[in-house]
């Protein structure tokens, strides 16, 4: 099957294009938002290639997949020039604004798949008759690569300056007075983090922390905290959004009580014992339900149903 998607969020993606088909990815000049092509900083099978939006009007595809509001409305009907071609809307986030108002842009589309990425964000968008489907994130197992070798706690955020609020950037000196933190991620070097690094780079430098800690307000599911988890880490987290069924009670600590989440943080960075116990806990559950084979059998399954 030749699916056709553009390359919007590296962890998913990166999954995603790990399945048995041939996967082709927009690209630009500069390499924008709507033409990032192959990536450059995880691993693509060579299964993906990259195409010019004026050569995609005259490739074969069985499938596109859609994420964003306007591929949907612009970018699909013009690339492909105006070709029927099966489509897929994927919702990545969770939903934003007054609980009354929270309407996904494609719904009322009965002709179109609309698949969540967590039952979350099933629960809260509003798709009206748009058919829907949860598929569970699954991530290419990184093998278990924790050492906590550093009494530190490891945070993964991306623009956590300017998504402030929506990232829990503003709880980090909270966490700060019980253990040091070494922030990661897009722009966090802003902040006086580590530069944006290779995925192989990160999960190398997150696993010498002793504890990961997601502190994230509203997100649909971080895929770095399942990274952390099948690295092998402890993991401390807001109990918002998808987090407490991400993360069962073994594996570390997820509670929206900030003394709480901070004790939690203090007992593991100074237990190291403790810490590896439930970080092997955090391994096996993660591996368990977040599985990339799981995943890629419940995409298969769909792909073949929206290609009929």
């Amino acid at each position: 099957m030749r699916i056709l998607l553009w390359h919007v969020h590296g962890a998913w993606t990166t999954a995603f294009v790990h399945g048995p088909h041939e996967y082709v990815v927009p690209v630009l000049p500069d390499r924008g938002p709507d033409g990032v092509g192959i990536a450059r900083t995880y691993d693509w099978p060579g299964s993906v290639s990259e195409l010019p939006p004026e050569q995609l009007a005259d490739e074969h595809f069985d499938v596109v997949v859609l994420q964003r509001p306007h591929e949907l409305e612009r970018l699909a009907p013009e690339w492909l020039g105006g070709r029927d071609v099966p489509a897929v809307y994927v919702e990545h986030n969770a939903p934003q604004g007054r609980i009354a108002e929270m309407r996904h842009p494609a719904a009322d589309r009965p002709d179109l798949l609309l698949v969540h990425v967590t039952h979350f964000n099933a629960l809260f968008w509003d798709a009206g008759s748009t058919p829907t489907r949860v598929i569970e994130h699954g991530i290419v197992d990184p093998g278990y690569r924790y050492t906590g070798e550093l009494p530190h706690a490891a945070v993964v955020i991306n623009e956590a300056r300017r998504r402030a609020r929506v990232t829990g950037t503003d709880l980090l000196e909270r966490f700060e007075r019980e253990a040091p933190l070494d922030l990661f991620g897009i722009d966090a070097a802003s902040l006086g983090g580590a530069e944006d690094l290779p995925q192989g780079e990160l999960h190398g430098e997150m696993a010498r922390r002793r504890v990961y800690l997601h502190p994230i307000r509203w997100t649909s599911l971080g895929l770095s905290l399942l990274e952390a988890m099948q690295l092998g880490m402890p993991v401390v987290a807001l109990a918002t959004t998808e987090a407490h069924e991400a993360v069962p009670a073994r594996a570390g600590t997820v509670s929206t009580r900030l003394d709480v989440l901070a004790g939690a943080v203090r007992r593991l960075v100074e237990d190291a014992d403790e810490a590896r116990e439930r970080g092997a806990a955090a391994r096996a559950a993660c591996l368990d339900r977040y599985g990339l084979e799981r995943f890629l059998a419940e995409w298969d399954e769909v792909l073949k149903q929206v290609a009929r």
